[in-house]
């Protein structure tokens, strides 16, 4: 895990140091305030009993859903300053992702770190946008990129003098419907310098696969994490849901929350091996 010479990214009050993976937890979108209270305070007390070093995650709108008819969300102002009670409450860090200039400074104002979609993280504006708040931001890798391909990216973060970032694996289109988790990818955007997620959930989506719905395999999303953490990252991001049958969004791909615990503690295992024979 030492390998590379590699910045310390700071989120909120959780450092990105190489020596504990931060791992990104939640459920894909708000489905209700009820809800979203929920599962945060689950996590928060499985965080509490483990002693992890965590972020949570969930979205105000799901922009990019497969059809007209999909569940959104509760919209950025509304969301975000839900996102900030639940982080003031747990004392943990909080994230979501944003899709316009205009939403990067409006998150920028509740949000720990920015997170920049897959399909937009060659919007030079918002990426920009992102950069110039001063907050953390988390680049999910485009399906349709090299992991060089960050390079670019990253140049546009430095520009506006963000240092403060990472990226996101999250699969490669691989014919239609379909991605590949690349396992090397990891290996070459930590060798341009750069901390890496590896994002198991979306990485076992089938895009559209059920038509006007996203399909997925999420009985794999442990299997790509334990891989991922072996091959070397420094941090996990995975969707979580107490009942992904009903979720609103990409239930095929999240980890039921009653097995969030174990997955967890196999990765934390996992990352201390390989940390300490690099």
């Amino acid at each position: 895990m030492g390998t590379f010479s590699l910045p310390v990214v700071q989120i909120g009050s959780v450092s990105m140091d190489g020596t504990e993976p931060v791992l990104i937890l939640g459920p894909c979108v708000i489905e209700s305030e009820e809800f979203i209270w929920d599962v945060a305070e689950k996590l928060g007390a499985m965080a509490t009993q483990y002693g992890w070093r965590w972020i949570f995650k969930a979205s105000y709108d799901k922009a990019n859903r497969s059809a007209i008819s999909s569940y959104r969300g509760l919209g950025c102002e509304a969301g975000c300053k839900l996102l900030a009670q639940i982080g003031a409450k747990l004392g943990v860090p909080v994230t979501t992702d944003i899709h316009t200039a205009e939403e990067a400074k409006l998150a920028a104002e509740h949000i720990d770190l920015l997170q920049i979609p897959a399909f937009l993280c060659r919007q030079t504006d918002l990426i920009v946008a992102a950069g110039e708040t001063g907050r953390a931001v988390n680049v999910k890798k485009g399906q349709f990129l090299a992991p060089w391909d960050v390079k670019n990216i990253a140049d546009k973060l430095v520009s506006v003098g963000c240092q403060n970032f990472m990226f996101t694996e999250r699969g490669t289109t691989f014919g239609y419907n379909n991605l590949v988790a690349d396992m090397r990818s990891l290996y070459w955007m930590r060798e341009l310098g750069y901390r890496v997620v590896m994002d198991a959930t979306h990485s076992v989506q089938r895009p559209g696969g059920l038509g006007t719905a996203t399909g997925g395999d999420g009985k794999l999303a442990p299997v790509l994490a334990r891989a991922a953490v072996a091959t070397g990252c420094d941090g996990v991001f995975m969707e979580t849901h107490p009942d992904p049958t009903k979720a609103f969004s990409d239930g095929p791909n999240q980890i039921p929350l009653a097995q969030i615990a174990g997955v967890v503690e196999t990765l934390r295992k996992i990352h201390g091996i390989v940390r300490d024979i690099a």
